[in-house]
């Protein structure tokens, strides 16, 4: 990455990290800006959720160590990572009417990971996601096997988190992407 853009990522990572103080409380963005020195895979990855509509921001850090954690806190579902299956399973299984791709292989190409089940309800937490759209989540292996996946949004004022064939895929689901820096 050019130190242009890397500047122009910084300074809207630190605008937005700024404006929502709730999502990272105890975390300073020197915190943040130290552990991104010297990381290009990391702010690679950052430039990808935020090319793709994802808004990524800090959600916390894991216990006992100083690694920062970024999440996709767009409002809704990122708008370019939506239409996608689950994995590429599904979409080699798919004979008719494929789709450009699959969330899990996206999110790979993007060195992110697909949030799981306890993060999406973690992300939850923090404010009012997919209320329109729905998002991939990891899918345990024995839902997998079967050809399920799993999904989450918001409705009614709650959060749900259920079902679809692996295959399927739809306008308004895409995946949100986590990151460990």
């Amino acid at each position: 990455m050019k130190a242009p853009e890397r500047h122009e990522l910084l300074a809207v990572l630190k605008a937005r990290f700024e404006a929502h103080m709730h999502r990272h409380a105890g975390i300073a963005w020197a915190e943040v800006l130290a552990r991104l020195e010297g990381k290009p895979g990391a702010l690679r990855s950052l430039q990808a959720m935020e090319a793709t509509g994802g808004e990524p921001d800090v959600v916390g850090r894991s216990e006992g160590t100083a690694e920062i954690h970024f999440c996709d806190c767009s409002r809704e579902s990122p708008g370019g990572r939506r239409s996608l299956c689950y994995d590429p399973q599904a979409l080699d299984e798919r004979k008719e009417h494929k789709p450009q791709g699959s969330a899990a292989a996206t999110a790979a190409d993007m060195g992110i990971e697909l949030l799981t089940e306890a993060r999406y309800r973690a992300l939850q937490a923090l404010g009012e996601f997919d209320t329109k759209t729905s998002s991939w989540v990891q899918t345990p292996g024995e839902v997998r096997a079967l050809g399920g996946a799993l999904f989450g949004d918001r409705r009614y004022g709650r959060v749900f988190v259920y079902h679809n064939g692996a295959s399927s895929y739809y306008a308004a689901r895409g995946f949100r992407g986590w990151l460990a820096v």
